[in-house]
């Protein structure tokens, strides 16, 4: 074969991969790995690598293509991805989402793709899930959070754990250049989103002003999440019937922003500006779906209890059903009945384990057709992980 500056560029390509890959293992003997398409360069680059890297060790790659409705043109080209993979003998599944829409369109859609993403990997046995980002994502990324305070600066991560499944992202020292030459060196085609150039959305005015920010190195980080750490070890206690009690009149930015997602049952803490607001001095308010107020007769300090208002509605209850985000189901109830919050029944019991009305309201409750309700419910807190609890690291390194 004609050794050509293209193939070489692919080799290097393929090779970087392989190195990204295992930092990011150990995969076990036959990797069963499922990877996120939208159908566009960089995902389409990041499955073509996969699929080889799989091949040279006894794996499997699925592609995972979500069709999010956002432009109507979107089922199509879901079904086009998966033909032009096909052709490649790479097995797909289309995810097909609905109802996204309102303020924040880009935000709801992410996170609906994840947790569909997550489902579909899990369902199909796939423990790890890689991701297209980008050196360029990352450097956007690393501007986008900058502007909104100090934290974030090392980027994204390149491992995370995630919904019961590890998202990878082997490509974050690579330019999005490369990944368009290896594809046009592998003759594959590949769709263009128009939304990846309208101005509206701050990522794209970043990328168009070359804004980008290299991450910085993740010291200043773990140093930050130390402190939290001993700070929470000192001054707060979380309690099982989901809230958390803090004695201090503030609080280390990281230290807070843990207990408000621990509490609101959230992967992400709220906005840092507005976390930083509270953590310098603390004061009755309510974030990211949590009250801050007095502990009154729990102690001094503050309790941080989940708002009542934002508490998801029932969920059919089964054992180990998730409801709120935070709480699991240990017991099998009787057929038909639904896991949700106690609510105005707390008024029965005022008295239950001297607990303020907000924490008893929010605590989850069995309820069944003709009403009939048992509290407390036979269940664990078990608020989600955050997204990247390894230490954050770039795929160069």
């Amino acid at each position: 074969m004609l050794v050509t500056a293209a193939n070489l560029a692919s080799t290097a390509l393929a090779q970087n991969f392989a190195a990204a890959m295992a930092r990011l293992g150990p995969f076990g003997a036959a990797p069963r790995l499922a990877a996120a398409v939208s159908g566009g360069a960089d995902s389409t680059a990041l499955v073509l690598l996969a699929c080889d890297w799989a091949a040279q060790n006894r794996g499997s790659i699925l592609a995972l293509i979500v069709d999010h409705g956002l432009r109507p043109e979107s089922a199509a080209e879901s079904a086009l991805t998966a033909s032009r993979l096909a052709a490649r003998g790479i097995a797909s599944k289309i995810i097909v989402l609905s109802g996204i829409s309102g303020p924040g369109v880009q935000e709801k859609a992410r996170d609906a793709r994840y947790a569909a993403l997550a489902g579909a990997a899990q369902a199909e046995g796939r423990l790890h899930l890689l991701l297209g980002h980008h050196a360029a994502d990352q450097a956007e990324t690393v501007a986008m959070r900058a502007r909104r305070g100090p934290g974030g600066a090392e980027g994204i991560a390149a491992w995370a754990a995630r919904d019961n499944v590890l998202l990878l992202r082997p490509l974050l020292n690579v330019s999005p250049a490369a990944l368009r030459a290896y594809l046009m060196a592998r003759g594959m085609e590949w769709i263009e989103d128009p939304s990846n150039r309208n101005p509206k959305f701050e990522r794209v005015r970043i990328r168009l002003e070359g804004a980008g920010v290299q991450p910085a190195n993740a010291g200043a980080r773990q140093e930050r999440e130390q402190e939290a750490a001993r700070f929470l070890a000192r001054h707060a206690a979380l309690r099982p019937e989901g809230f958390a009690l803090l004695d201090a009149p503030g609080a280390p930015l990281a230290a807070l922003a843990a207990l408000l997602r621990v509490v609101g049952g959230n992967v992400y803490p709220p906005g840092q500006q507005a976390t930083a607001a509270l953590a310098a001095k603390l004061r009755p308010a309510t974030l990211g779906g949590v009250r801050i107020l007095a502990a009154g007769r729990l102690g001094p300090g503050w309790l941080l209890a989940r708002e009542p208002a934002c508490v998801a509605p029932p969920v059919a209850a089964r054992r180990g059903a998730i409801w709120d985000r935070r709480f699991t189901l240990e017991a099998t109830p009787p057929p038909g009945q639904s896991l949700g919050a106690l609510g105005d029944d707390s008024k029965n019991y005022k008295n239950y384990n001297a607990l303020p009305s907000i924490v008893v309201r929010t605590m989850p409750a069995l309820r069944a057709v003709d009403g009939t309700l048992s509290f407390p419910a036979p269940v664990l807190f078990t608020p989600p992980g955050p997204a990247a609890p390894h230490p954050f690291f770039s795929a160069g390194q």
